[in-house]
């Protein structure tokens, strides 16, 4: 499949580099503001192909997007230490409104996949924008939340984080919702199977994972700047999850009609990703706690984009 990837910073460059690994792409096409930036992380990147597949990776503009089957939007100002996600969305709006203009010229028929933070609003405002159905408009959302999620209770239980099943829900961001309640490893209810291997989940515990789920960003952005090779890393699964029509159950961010009655809002629930790119959202059992704060945090999004212009 033929990739775009409209952005060619960390991010952007981070997830052509994972599709390489992966051997998800037959091309890939960087295209930034900074073209010599573009082309430098295209050789790179095309530097690694003898190691693991046969790609082509190179720099263009918008109309050597033509054919792309998907599009990254990895574009727009970085989050800055201290920064909320929520914070950016002016600043990212602006330059959303050029870019798409570029992409739906060159590509109409890709999947738009937007990596740009705030990312639930960013997809929200993407859908709007091309005025393509919302399933085809994907945000990567929680996926990689939910990553962190899965290898810090796999850290606790002394397990693979692949046998883990559990998402965060809603927002990427502070008041995103880690479903506890639904959580499981392999096939048992997570309290019992913590229970069974003697590592039993406390409130501590719970407090740990959570924090470390809901400020690892910040964390890493005090750290080094930005976040960049997990967000890559879920992008090219997303990307895989499309090109071999898996139809794979994802926490990606797509835009809804109503969430425990919030209208129009976009925000992450596990979904059946494939070719067409959203298939179907899947509302999962949550206990009233999880409920309440779902609710909490698609208001907090609908809040924030009240009043913005397209």
């Amino acid at each position: 499949m033929k990739i775009g990837i409209i952005g060619a910073g960390m991010v952007g460059s981070s997830a052509g580099f994972a599709l390489i690994l992966q051997r998800q792409a037959s091309e890939i096409v960087l295209v930034d503001v900074n073209h010599a930036r573009a082309e430098a992380e295209a050789e790179d990147i095309a530097h690694a192909i003898p190691f693991c597949t046969s790609a082509i990776v190179r720099a263009g503009d918008y109309s050597d997007l033509a054919g792309a089957g998907v599009v990254i939007l990895s574009c727009g100002v970085s989050q800055q230490p201290g920064e909320t996600r929520l914070a950016l969305l002016e600043r990212n709006a602006e330059v959303f409104r050029v870019v798409i203009a570029g992409v739906m010229a060159a590509c109409p028929d890709a999947i738009l996949l937007v990596a740009s933070n705030p990312v639930d609003l960013m997809t929200q405002i993407t859908t709007r924008l091309s005025g393509l159905p919302p399933g085809r408009v994907i945000g990567s959302g929680t996926i990689l939340d939910t990553a962190r999620f899965r290898w810090l209770v796999g850290q606790h239980l002394g397990i693979s984080p692949n046998s883990v099943h559990g998402y965060v829900l809603g927002e990427h961001g502070d008041s995103e919702v880690l479903a506890w309640s639904n959580a499981r490893a392999g096939s048992v209810p997570l309290e019992s199977f913590a229970a069974q291997v003697s590592a039993p989940l406390t409130g501590d515990v719970r407090a740990r994972i959570d924090k470390g789920v809901r400020q690892a960003a910040y964390t890493i952005i005090q750290g080094k700047g930005a976040t960049w090779f997990g967000i890559g890393a879920g992008l090219a699964r997303i990307v895989a999850a499309i090109a071999g029509d898996e139809r794979s159950v994802l926490s990606v961010s797509t835009l809804e009609d109503e969430v425990f009655g919030v209208p129009d809002v976009a925000l992450s629930l596990p979904r059946l990703v494939g070719q067409a790119g959203v298939s179907a959202t899947l509302w999962p059992d949550l206990n009233e706690a999880e409920t309440d704060a779902l609710r909490a945090s698609a208001t907090v999004l609908s809040d924030r984009l009240a009043g913005l212009a397209p």
